[in-house]
């Protein structure tokens, strides 16, 4: 057992590493200079902020102080929601950077074509003006014959025609430079063209990485930054009818308020907590279910943060079961603190409501205390003719209600995936992920939760609130 965990955390140690390693290639490397500021601002985030995260992690499970832990947890746990799409958007942008390149050589060519062009026609021109003025300079044989010797540019008093080297003899015959050489007045002469500075611009490989990077990493943020939103701004409420055939007839249109996996901690606290209590209210329940996960945390931590939860108003009451995440914060602490705030814990009991039975059972954490779930207990003497309703925080648990003969469960625990793709992570693990199902006679509610876990971040499953009416089939 200890070899299989070691194994564990080291391939964990190497898929983090390995991720990281990537990321730092793909935004950080490829986009920056050698030695540059940036590059060695990227290299140190990249290093700092996965510790953060693990900090986040493991905090509160080693019993740092909660200011330590509210600390490390906003950079830490947002930087897990951050990679995750900065990993998923880079991945897209691997496809992206070959159809980038070859549009890129595409434009290239296109551009020295026309340069080329351009550049064909300007010789042709400049051809023909020269020959056009070489033409009109040609001078007959005669003139040149009858130029007066010492006359013209650079005679004068003591100068003659060219002499012949070492022999002060004159030939009387103009130098042939002078003969060939086109006389053009200097209006008529080319100007010059300025000499243009190369522009120093980013090769096709860095213009792309910075590109596809750029892009990933403003895609991940938007990302994650909208499901911050999301978390922050609170849950919504969610309307879902129920038929129950076995319902009596005077209990038709009865409503219950479900909410679960509120996850009070070191991010989300009172505020939160308010938020929830005030949504709940405003749709006028009969009955409210808490269904398990409502702290991350222990009671002298975030007891003045559930208070709120006295003020949750509902004709039959409020009542609350264990999730897992109470058996990692002290079980029997929290279950005395919920009594103590007005909420009615079912440990593995049911209690009557008119028209229905309403049952609970803990956690199946609860087993390693050996406070697990008790369906017999809960269930078993039961009046089968008249219908039940079952809160059990994990949806799992719905092949013990089949057999019980449960006509309702009402759970959470899957968040909905909370981060997409993770719905899909948490369909292997649970029958439903989100929503109403129906397994033979019992029908199964999975609620998404009304608060988040890790990263105070929802992409693709909003929190929600869900007011469940129960509808008779008798009426």
């Amino acid at each position: 057992m200890v070899v299989v965990t070691v194994l564990g955390a080291l391939a964990a140690i190497s898929l983090v590493a390995g991720a990281h390693w990537y990321l730092w290639r793909r935004l950080v490397r490829d986009t920056t200079s050698p030695g540059g500021f940036a590059r060695r601002l990227g290299t140190v985030a990249v290093v700092v902020l996965p510790l953060l995260s693990v900090g986040a992690v493991v905090s509160g499970r080693s019993g740092m102080p909660f200011w330590a832990q509210q600390t490390l947890a906003w950079p830490g746990f947002l930087w897990l929601a951050a990679l995750l799409y900065l990993l998923l958007a880079l991945l897209v942008g691997e496809a992206v950077r070959p159809l980038l390149r070859r549009l890129l050589e595409r434009w290239d060519a296109s551009g020295d074509a026309d340069a080329s062009a351009g550049a064909d026609v300007t010789a042709g021109a400049d051809v023909t003006a020269g020959a056009e003025v070489t033409a009109g300079a040609e001078v007959p044989a005669d003139a040149v014959a009858r130029t007066p010797v010492g006359a013209g540019p650079g005679t004068g008093p003591g100068a003659g025609p060219d002499t012949r080297p070492g022999t002060g003899i004159s030939d009387g015959r103009p130098d042939a430079a002078e003969v060939s050489a086109p006389a053009v007045s200097p209006s008529s002469a080319p100007a010059a063209s300025p000499a243009v500075a190369p522009v120093p611009t980013p090769s096709r490989r860095l213009f792309v990485s910075r590109v596809v990077g750029g892009a990933a990493a403003t895609a991940a943020l938007a990302t994650v930054g909208y499901g911050t939103y999301g978390v922050l701004r609170g849950p919504r409420v969610k309307r879902v009818t129920v038929p129950l055939a076995k319902l009596a007839r005077g209990a038709h249109g009865f409503r219950i308020a479900v909410v679960s996996d509120i996850h009070l901690g070191p991010i989300l606290g009172r505020a939160h907590t308010q938020r929830i209590v005030d949504t709940i209210n405003s749709t006028q329940p009969d009955l409210i279910a808490v269904v398990g996960d409502l702290v991350d945390g222990s009671v002298k931590d975030l007891g003045p943060a559930a208070e709120p939860l006295a003020g949750l108003k509902a004709r039959h009451g409020s009542f609350f079961v264990t999730g897992n995440h109470e058996y990692f914060s002290g079980a029997d602490a929290w279950v005395d603190h919920v009594r103590e705030l007005g909420l009615r814990p079912l440990e593995n009991e049911r209690v009557e409501i008119p028209g229905f039975d309403l049952a609970g059972v803990n956690d199946v954490a609860g087993e390693s205390e050996g406070a697990g779930p008790d369906f017999a207990k809960a269930l078993d003497d039961r009046d089968r003719t008249r219908a039940s309703v079952l809160l059990a925080h994990q949806p799992v648990v719905i092949d013990d209600a089949v057999r019980y003969g449960v006509d309702l469960q009402l759970s959470g625990h899957t968040h909905g995936g909370q981060l997409w793709p993770g719905n899909l992570l948490a369909g292997l693990a649970n029958p439903t992920v989100a929503g109403l199902e129906r397994y033979g006679d019992t029908q199964l509610y999975v609620s998404r939760g009304a608060g988040a876990w890790g990263p105070p971040v929802r992409v693709g499953a909003p929190s929600d609130i869900t007011l469940v009416e129960l509808a008779s089939r008798q009426a």
